[in-house]
């Protein structure tokens, strides 16, 4: 079996021969045959069976040609090891029964212990490890964002208990942090030493904030991460989510490789923010895949172009897969990536 390491290549700034693509929540809704298992399963409940959790990370792979495969799983599944009861409820998402809402509430929170709680997700990458011809990339919530599902009881639009307790408590705020950032940084460990090749940490939700309170309330908690697994040697991706494009210039001290882009940010602006110290990906709409293929095609194209244009580039979504998008369109998109920048790069 040839293994496909292109992803890999690109987050190290390396040659490649074509521009890898992967989707934000590939592995999904979109796809009828996952529906017919979401009938029989939750989410949760696949992510408790590895075999099956194994094989819907692997029908994108299959079905799409994509270039790395991420992980099934929910930003949401470490925290259960904290001692935090939650449910996936449908056409919601996250929701907490006993909200974090006090003192006390943050010095319950107990270490995690990936091997006694999660066992059934590293099972889950040690199959996939075996299964895989292209890298499999797993991932973590970043701190701010888990925080917001945590404090609020279940998304929010506001985030006005989150922020009322990073204005009117900060250092309640800043011990919170602290105790995510140690799950994600064991979580993500213990990912990479069953067979994780590269990972991701979603900030889906860190856009809510200004720069100020940014640096001043999250920021240090991601720098601490991010150094702390810079042993590893692994592609390394920060995704500061959906309107975060003014947080780019802050993010200088960060070692990561590579930061994910929306798509109110060109590929050249976010990276003149980013200093040209990061690869980076991204950034199509999503809902531009309601449109006809050959208009998806026409701003695939630009992006490609402007990502090609200095090593380092992966074509993503801006963010995630939504339920309505078409697999074929999907499948055609990713074959002409694939087929234009391989054409574009055999030129150069």
């Amino acid at each position: 079996m040839t293994y496909n390491d292109t992803f890999i290549r690109a987050c190290r700034k390396q040659a490649v021969d074509h521009i890898p693509v992967w989707y934000m929540r590939q592995a999904g809704r979109y796809d009828p045959e996952y529906r017919k298992i979401k009938e029989k399963y939750t989410l949760l409940e696949i992510c408790r069976q590895p075999e099956l959790a194994a094989e819907v990370t692997l029908m994108p792979v299959r079905k799409l040609g994509v270039d790395a495969a991420i992980l099934y799983s929910d930003i949401m599944n470490p925290v259960a090891s904290l001692g935090v009861d939650f449910d996936i409820v449908k056409n919601i998402g996250p929701v907490i029964d006993n909200p974090i809402r006090s003192a006390a509430d943050v010095d319950n929170l107990r270490p995690i212990d990936v091997e006694r709680d999660l066992g059934h997700i590293l099972e889950t990458i040690r199959i996939l490890d075996r299964e895989l011809n292209v890298p499999l990339i797993t991932f973590a919530g970043a701190p701010f964002t888990i925080a917001s599902y945590l404090i609020e009881g279940r998304p929010s639009k506001g985030y006005i208990r989150t922020k009322a307790m990073m204005y009117g408590e900060p250092e309640l705020w800043h011990r919170l942090m602290g105790k995510l950032g140690d799950m994600v940084i064991t979580y993500v460990r213990a990912h990479i030493a069953n067979g994780g090749k590269a990972f991701q940490l979603f900030d889906s939700w860190v856009g809510a904030l200004s720069p100020y309170d940014f640096q001043t309330f999250v920021l240090p908690t991601i720098v601490r991460i991010f150094h702390e697994l810079s042993d590893l040697n692994v592609p390394k991706i920060y995704f500061p989510g959906v309107s975060s494009g003014e947080l780019l210039p802050h993010l200088s001290g960060v070692k990561a490789d590579v930061i994910g882009l929306d798509w109110r940010v060109s590929i050249p602006e976010g990276r003149r923010r980013l200093g040209n110290r990061f690869g980076v990906q991204g950034n199509l709409d999503p809902y531009v895949l309601t449109a006809p293929m050959d208009v998806i095609k026409q701003y695939a194209k630009t992006i490609v172009d402007e990502g090609i244009l200095e090593p380092g580039y992966i074509f993503n979504l801006g963010h995630g897969l939504f339920p309505e998008a078409s697999l074929d369109k999907l499948r055609e998109l990713t074959h002409y990536v694939h087929e234009y920048s391989r054409s574009v790069l055999s030129k150069n």
